[in-house]
């Protein structure tokens, strides 16, 4: 039964450390275990706390839980390692006496320790293989904090683009251009920066997925309901009579429908096209789109 514990451990590390390296470092894939809980939380919060969404909590309490599962699952992994080997594999502090803590709970608080680089050597491993696999914990539990800040630090900069995107968005849907105030040198510099914009938010989606769980707050500031406006001025320059203008509405067409693509494939799922799943995104986000 012993290797039994220690594989059922190992894999449990391993899938941890895969799930985490899809989701933080591979920028075309998304990790299962971080997707499911962050797409859970995601539809708790609108079905139950639709103002802990509103309010922005839904994806910093996403992420938050994401960090919590991969560090237990660590954890219990690691034990899972070290119980079978309790208490003989094992030298134990005096005052302890090792019968009375060869638990599961106590293979529990020597992971602990270990992943938290705390090293109290009260119980430490006298096998020779355990003593070199008790410092790898060590470093999987460095890396855990190390990848924990390097996504923080990825996320939220995506999140100050797509929001600084939303309300350059917001800014033209105030301003009202007629056709023929696109139709001009202007409007196709217009136009092409949004392409260039649009395409840098579908890169973030692809490589910081779990952008996708942060609501926007401000209307102006929110992708979801001002991106059907970028849609729209696609369409109105297409039948420009200015070349410049209609090659920039091409571009920015190309771009909306590969932003699509990109949210259908990964978060919507509703095999539909561009306008439909950019309402499927507003209704997501708790926005109702229009132009």
């Amino acid at each position: 039964m012993t290797w039994l514990f220690n594989v059922a451990g190992a894999a449990l590390v391993l899938f941890v450390l895969r799930d985490e390296f899809h989701t933080l470092w591979h920028p075309t894939r998304h990790g299962g275990l971080s997707r499911l809980v962050m797409t859970a939380l995601w539809r708790l919060s609108s079905s139950l706390m639709p103002r802990c969404r509103a309010s922005g909590l839904a994806g910093p309490v996403a992420m938050v839980a994401v960090v919590a599962v991969w560090a237990l699952t660590v954890v219990v992994g690691w034990a899972l390692i070290y119980w079978p080997h309790m208490p003989d594999a094992f030298t134990y502090t005096a005052g302890l006496r090792p019968a009375e803590h060869a638990s599961f709970v106590d293979a529990l608080y020597i992971s602990l320790v270990n992943v938290s680089t705390l090293g109290l050597g009260d119980i430490a491993p006298t096998e020779g293989w355990l003593r070199i696999l008790a410092p790898l914990e060590a470093l999987v539990g460095f890396a855990l904090l190390t990848a924990t800040v390097s996504w923080t630090l990825g996320i939220y900069p995506a999140l100050a683009r797509r929001r600084a995107l939303a309300l350059r968005l917001s800014h033209l849907a105030r301003t009202h251009p007629t056709t023929d105030q696109i139709d001009t040198d202007a409007g196709a510099a217009i136009l092409d920066s949004l392409a260039a914009g649009i395409s840098v938010i579908s890169v973030d989606f692809m490589q910081y997925a779990g952008s996708y769980y942060f609501h926007d707050g401000d209307d102006r500031t929110s992708l979801a309901l001002h991106i059907t406006y970028a849609d729209h001025l696609a369409d109105q320059a297409a039948v420009a009579r200015h070349p410049d203008v209609r090659l920039a509405a091409a571009a920015l067409r190309a771009a909306l429908e590969d932003l699509a693509f990109i949210l259908d494939q990964r978060f919507l799922h509703t095999r539909g096209a561009t306008r439909t799943v950019f309402d499927a995104f507003a209704r997501d986000h708790g926005r109702h789109a229009g132009v």
